[in-house]
């Protein structure tokens, strides 16, 4: 059975994210064999960062990831884990990555928590506190 909280030597946690990125100018150049290839690649940055993919789908013009990380990792970094280290492999083997893109991703991304609760959930446990 999965563990609902993670923890360390000073914290219990869940962090998990949905991280969207796309290729410089939105090219729809994530495809096979680009793609079989990604997905090997993103799955070997998460296992050496000690995160864990839930989620992956990548389409011709961008990447969806549903990631679970810890919290030495704040969420600019595990964007620039998956982006910097994937262009780096992608480019070197396919070098019509190199010919038709500057960059292989643009600078922008898309991240957002993913959480067990919602929103108002929190609003309410907060606003509540003090009435204990």
């Amino acid at each position: 059975m999965e563990e609902r909280y993670a923890r360390n030597a000073g914290a219990v946690f869940s962090l998990k994210y949905h991280l969207v990125f796309c290729p410089k100018y939105r090219r729809s150049v994530l495809v096979a064999p680009i793609d079989a290839r990604l997905k090997e690649v993103l799955h070997a940055i998460a296992e050496a960062h000690e995160m864990a993919i839930h989620a992956l789908e990548i389409m011709p013009d961008h990447v969806h990831l549903f990631i679970e990380t810890d919290v030495r990792k704040a969420p600019a970094r595990v964007a620039f884990l998956f982006k910097g280290g994937s262009s780096n492999v992608l480019r070197k083997e396919f070098p019509s990555l190199r010919a038709r893109l500057p960059t292989l991703w643009s600078r922008s991304y898309f991240i957002a928590t993913v959480g067990a609760v919602s929103e108002a959930t929190v609003r309410r446990y907060i606003e509540n506190q003090k009435g204990r």
